[in-house]
């Protein structure tokens, strides 16, 4: 076991902690940042094989590297993978992998306490919760969901379709990812979106431009996400038109959510039932933060208590990557260093007041 000290700890190497170790270097500071897998890339290589990001390289760019791709490329996973390899390289801070944070605990003399699964503990300052929500998938639970003879998986175990060529399956949700999944689903299985709403599809380019140029250049971009949805409405799903022409001509069909699983099969709204084989929740994501739980900056459902972003709890504790944390790019590639530049001067203020916790 060791002891070491530190003034500010990132925890998470994905696109915001990485984001937030740039910001804090310009300041003058050298991060410690600790990562819980294998490399600083965060989340990326365990998404779906065929992920492409939804904006193009110009918009899926972090502050000091520009993305290595034309701009009106969409990049896919492993290439946002590289880029996080090589902005992690570029990086002067102490990057350190395999190290998942077990707690984080306070010091009234110290500032903060955060131990790792290896029985370190360091002394910090200053902390950046930056570890997403990947590892925290959100699945609902239906009635008969236990007694289901089928599969049911959520969207973050979801790979390709090579296994499930010739299933009957419901892709539950109304999102990008759902949408997505589902019309590659369709090309070897028969496919139902099942959600809430009616898919409100909103044209990927208009104008010759990604709709992320109409959005930066509008402002929209910048503003809380309330008044971007107020405009475009909820569920919004990006489209170069196939999407909605696979639900128009029938390569995968829209239903209203069924209400409960029965054994081999789910009832839909109107009180049918249809025999399924796989059922996959692309129904989003939780912050990743259990390891807080001992600090007691989170409330009774595990969510941060932050006013965008900086703890109301604890000085010197700061958030990034939280979905809608201060805009609707919040958690982006494209938009996480506005948050970094917001939280960072609010940390770096209890840090210049904190000088026990790096021992001076």
């Amino acid at each position: 076991m060791t002891d070491t000290r530190t003034e500010v700890v990132v925890i998470g190497a994905g696109q915001s902690g990485l984001t937030a170790a740039h910001t804090l270097t310009t300041h003058g500071l050298t991060p410690l940042v600790l990562e819980a897998g294998p490399e600083p890339t965060g989340s990326w290589p365990r998404y779906y094989d065929s992920l492409t990001v939804f904006s193009p390289a110009q918009y899926a760019t972090m502050p000091g590297l520009d993305f290595p791709a034309d701009p009106d490329h969409y990049p896919h996973r492993d290439e946002v993978v590289a880029y996080l390899r090589r902005y992690a390289a570029g990086l002067d801070a102490d990057i350190r992998t395999n190290t998942a944070v077990t707690a984080v605990r306070s010091d009234e003399e110290r500032g903060f306490l955060v131990h790792t699964a290896h029985g370190e503990t360091i002394h910090a300052a200053g902390v950046v919760a930056a570890t997403g929500s990947f590892g925290h998938p959100h699945t609902p639970v239906l009635p008969g969901q236990e007694q289901f003879t089928g599969r049911v998986l959520h969207v973050a175990d979801y790979r390709n379709p090579k296994h499930h060529v010739g299933e009957r399956i419901v892709v539950v949700g109304a999102g990008n990812s759902a949408v997505q999944v589902a019309y590659e689903l369709a090309e070897v299985a028969e496919v139902s979106l099942a959600t809430r709403s009616p898919l409100a599809f909103v044209p990927q380019r208009r104008d010759g431009h990604d709709l992320h140029h109409w959005l930066d250049t509008s402002g929209f971009d910048h503003l809380p996400p309330e008044w971007l949805i107020r405009y475009l409405g909820g569920n919004l799903v990006l489209d170069t038109g196939d999407y909605r022409d696979a639900l128009t001509n029938g390569r995968m069909q829209r239903r209203p959510m069924f209400t409960a699983f029965d054994h081999d099969a789910v009832v839909w709204a109107e009180g049918t039932r249809e025999r399924v084989d796989t059922v996959l929740f692309a129904t989003g994501y939780r912050p990743h933060l259990d390891y807080l739980t001992p600090l007691g900056g989170l409330d009774d459902n595990g969510l941060p208590r932050h006013s965008s972003g900086v703890s109301v709890t604890h000085p010197g504790l700061v958030y990034l990557g939280l979905e809608f944390q201060r805009t609707f790019s919040s958690n982006t590639l494209r938009g996480v260093h506005r948050d970094a530049e917001h939280v960072i001067p609010a940390l770096l203020a209890h840090v210049a007041n904190a000088p026990a916790a790096i021992g001076l």
